[in-house]
C-alpha cells in the first residue's frame, strides 16, 4: 500500500510539471526503432518505448516525461521478472565512459537487465569479501566519487526505476544524487543489484528518493548506501554484501524503516561519522559477521524497535558514537546484546536482551550509559548481565535483571544502580552486584532474589541502602577494605539460615544503621 501510493504521488509530480502532450504514443524496438536509444530521440512527453526481448548493446539517455519498459506481463522469474531477464542493456565493460541509463526528469525505466557497464572483476571481489572490505577504501566504488561510473544515473531528477536487475558492473549499481536547495524525489523500487564494483544503490549529496523493496546482495560495498543525503529507505532486502547491508555516514540522516539485512560481511546496518543522524527502526538484523546495527566515529543515530540476533559481535554495537536506543530485541548474539566502547555515550532504554553469549549490556572503555526500563536475561555462562568496565560510567534503574554468572552486574568504574529487580536462577548463582577496586558505586531501592550475595565490594567507594533482599547465601552485603567509609543503612535481608548476616564489613564505616534481618 505505501509503495503504491508513492508511485503515484510521484507519478503526479512528474507529470504535472511536464506539458502534456495531445496523445501519448506507444513506441515499439526493435520493431519501430533499431534501438533503444533512437526510439527515445524520437519520443515526446507521455510516450511509452516498449522493448522486445534481446540483447541491446548501448548506453541510453532518456528524455523527460517518457517510459521505457521492457515488453511483457509482471510475471516472476528466479531473479525478477520474466520480462526483465530476458530483456538486457549491455554495456560491454570499458567500451565507454557514461553510465548504462541516464535518467531525466519525470521518467520511468521499468523491468531490464543492466550490466556490463565497466568490468566485474571477480578477483578483486574476492579479495575484498574475504578481508571483509578491510582493504577497501572509502572512495573505491562509492557513489558519485571521481571517476565513478554507475549502472543506471539518477542525477538530480525525479524518475521512477523499478522491477530491473541490475549485476555485473565496474562500480555502483544504482546511483542516486541529489541537489543541494532542490526538491529531487526519485522512486528505486523492486529492483535486484548485485555483484557490482561498488554498493548496490547509493545515495549521495541531499537526495531524498525513496528507496523500497529492493534486493541487493554480493555488492563490493553495502547493499545499499546513503551519504549527506535524507532518502527513505523502507521495505528492502540485503545480504551478503562485502560491507554493510545497509551504510550510512557523512552527515547523512535517512529513515531506515523495515528492512531485513542478514549474512553481511560486516553489520547488517553500519552508521559512522559526526553528524549521521538516521532514525532506524523495526529492522531485523540477523547472522551478520559483525554488529546487526553497527554505530561509531561521531553518529547520533535513534535505534529503535529492531530486532538483532545470531550476530557474530553484539547486536548493536556502539564504538564512540551518541545513540538513542529504544524498545530494540537483541538476541543470541555471539558478544554483546548491547555494546559500548570508545567513550560511547548512549541512553538504552527499554529494550529486550535475551541469552547473548557475553553480556546482555556492555559499557567499556571509557563510555557512559544511561540504561532503564530493559529486561535483561541470561541463563547460563560465566559473564556478568551487565559490565561496566575500563573507567565507565553508567546509571542503572528500573530493569528486570535476571541470572547472570558471576554476577548480574560487574562495576570497574562508577555507577548508580537503584529500583532494579534482580533475580537468581540457583544455588551456584554469583553475586547480584560484584564491585571491583577504585570504583565508586551507590546501590538504593533494589529487590534482590536468589544470589549468593546482593553486594560483594572490594577497595570501592560504596553506598549501599534501602535495598531488599532474599534467598541470599550467608551473608547479604559484603564489603571488604573500602577506600572511604562504606554507608550501609536501611536494608531489609529474609532468609531461613539462622547463622547468615545482613552485613560482612572489614573497613572503614560510615553510617551503618537500621539493617533488618528477618528468619522465614
Amino acid at each position: 500500500m505505501l509503495r503504491s501510493t508513492h508511485s503515484f504521488l510521484l507519478v503526479a509530480f512528474f507529470l504535472m510539471g511536464l506539458n502534456s502532450p495531445i496523445q501519448a504514443k506507444m513506441l515499439h524496438v526493435p520493431q519501430d526503432y533499431g534501438t533503444i536509444q533512437i526510439a527515445i530521440n524520437a519520443a515526446a512527453i507521455g510516450d511509452t518505448i516498449i522493448v522486445s526481448a534481446g540483447t541491446y548493446n548501448e548506453r541510453i539517455k532518456l528524455k523527460p516525461g517518457i517510459t521505457v519498459r521492457s515488453e511483457g506481463d509482471d510475471t516472476k522469474d528466479t531473479m525478477g521478472m520474466k520480462r526483465a531477464e530476458a530483456t538486457i542493456i549491455n554495456g560491454q565493460g570499458n567500451n565507454g565512459q557514461h553510465p548504462g541509463v541516464i535518467m531525466a526528469e519525470g521518467s520511468t525505466l521499468d523491468g531490464f537487465t543492466i550490466t556490463g557497464i565497466g568490468n566485474f572483476d571477480e578477483q578483486v571481489w574476492k579479495k575484498h569479501f574475504d578481508s571483509q572490505g578491510e582493504e577497501l577504501s572509502d572512495e573505491q566504488g562509492a557513489v558519485n566519487a571521481e571517476g565513478t561510473i554507475p549502472a543506471i544515473s539518477i542525477q538530480g531528477v525525479g524518475c521512477i526505476v523499478s522491477n530491473n536487475i541490475v549485476h555485473h558492473n565496474g562500480d555502483v549499481g544504482i546511483a542516486v544524487i541529489g541537489i543541494e536547495g532542490r526538491l529531487n524525489h526519485a522512486l528505486v523500487t523492486s529492483n535486484r543489484s548485485y555483484r557490482n564494483m561498488g554498493g548496490g544503490i547509493g545515495i549521495a549529496d541531499f537526495s531524498q528518493a525513496i528507496i523500497s523493496g529492493n534486493t541487493c546482495h554480493q555488492n563490493l560495498r553495502a547493499g545499499i548506501g546513503c551519504r549527506n543525503a535524507s532518502p527513505i529507505v523502507i521495505g528492502n532486502s540485503c545480504f551478503k554484501n562485502v560491507r554493510a547491508g545497509i551504510g550510512c555516514r557523512e552527515g547523512a540522516g535517512p529513515i531506515i524503516r523495515g528492512n531485513e539485512c542478514y549474512s553481511n560481511r560486516r553489520a547488517g546496518i553500519g552508521i559512522r561519522m559526526a553528524n549521521t543522524a538516521p532514525l532506524v527502526e523495526n529492522n531485523i538484523c540477523y547472522e551478520n559477521d559483525m554488529a546487526g546495527i553497527g554505530n561509531r566515529d561521531g553518529a547520533e543515530p535513534i535505534i529503535r524497535n529492531n530486532q538483532c540476533f545470531s550476530n557474530k559481535m553484539a547486536g548493536i554495537g556502539c564504538d564512540g558514537s551518541k545513540p538513542l536506543i529504544v524498545g530494540n530485541e537483541c538476541r543470541a548474539n555471539s558478544l554483546a546484546g548491547i555494546g559500548l566502547r570508545g567513550g560511547a555515550t548512549a541512553t538504552i532504554k527499554e529494550n529486550v536482551c535475551l541469552e547473548n553469549k557475553l553480556v546482555a549490556i556492555g559499557v567499556t572503555h571509557g563510555s557512559q550509559a544511561t540504561i532503564s526500563g530493559n529486561r535483561l536475561i541470561r541463563t547460563g555462562g560465566v559473564p556478568p548481565i551487565i559490565a561496566v568496565k575500563d573507567g565507565s560510567d553508567a546509571t542503572i534503574e528500573n530493569n528486570d535483571i535476571n541470572g547472570g554468572g558471576v554476577a548480574a552486574i560487574l562495576v570497574q568504574g562508577k555507577a548508580r544502580i537503584s529500583r532494579n529487580r534482580f533475580n537468581g536462577t540457583g544455588d551456584k548463582q554469583g553475586n547480584a552486584i560484584w564491585v571491583w577496586e577504585s570504583s565508586s558505586v551507590i546501590i538504593s531501592e533494589n529487590n534482590f532474589d536468589g544470589f549468593r550475595a546482593a553486594v560483594n565490594a572490594s577497595e570501592a567507594i560504596i553506598t549501599v541502602t534501602g535495598n531488599s533482599i532474599t534467598r541470599f547465601q550467608r551473608i547479604a552485603i559484603a564489603v571488604k577494605d573500602s577506600v572511604k567509609p562504606a554507608h550501609i543503612y536501611g536494608n531489609r535481608a529474609t532468609t531461613a539460615d539462622r547463622q547468615a548476616k545482613v552485613i560482612e564489613l572489614d573497613g572503614p564505616a560510615g553510617i551503618v544503621e537500621s539493617n533488618e534481618l528477618t528468619y522465614e
